[in-house]
């Protein structure tokens, strides 16, 4: 899949192609979550298997709510159930943090939350690190 930029949401570079990062900053709103589900949607399609996925939200500043009943927004968070992998979240808010770690054991998506001084296990969970070209 080719690089992803909208809004607050910039795919981070990898030196695996199965694994799929996110860095976000300020304040997602619902174009930003209906465009990374689209792009995620389509990494579904294209993937044989399973794909990691990691986000960065040491930047966020705070999301639109009503986001979360997008059409395409629930059609990526429940093919994640099948297609993903491992899941890692950096310097999520204290209650997505709790939420991460009650879905890792009712899921089947290996899911951990992260502090942000902790941004080296989470890349090292997801078996992956950022390939140093910036963002794609």
């Amino acid at each position: 899949m080719t690089g992803f930029t909208h809004g607050s949401i910039s795919k981070i570079s990898t030196n695996k192609p199965n694994v799929h990062a996110f860095r976000i900053t300020g304040h997602v709103d619902d174009d930003d979550m209906e465009a990374m589900a689209e792009y995620m949607n389509g990494v579904f399609d294209a993937a044989d298997g399973k794909v990691d996925m990691l986000l960065d939200l040491g930047g966020m500043t705070g999301r639109d709510l009503d986001a979360m009943f997008d059409g395409d927004v629930l059609k990526a968070q429940l093919r994640s159930w099948s297609r993903v992998g491992r899941y890692a979240v950096i310097a999520a808010p204290e209650r997505a943090a709790k939420m991460i770690e009650w879905a890792d054991k009712v899921i089947p998506v290996d899911a951990r939350a992260f502090d942000a001084s902790e941004a080296h296990a989470a890349w090292s969970f997801v078996e992956a690190r950022p390939d140093g070209t910036g963002t794609t």
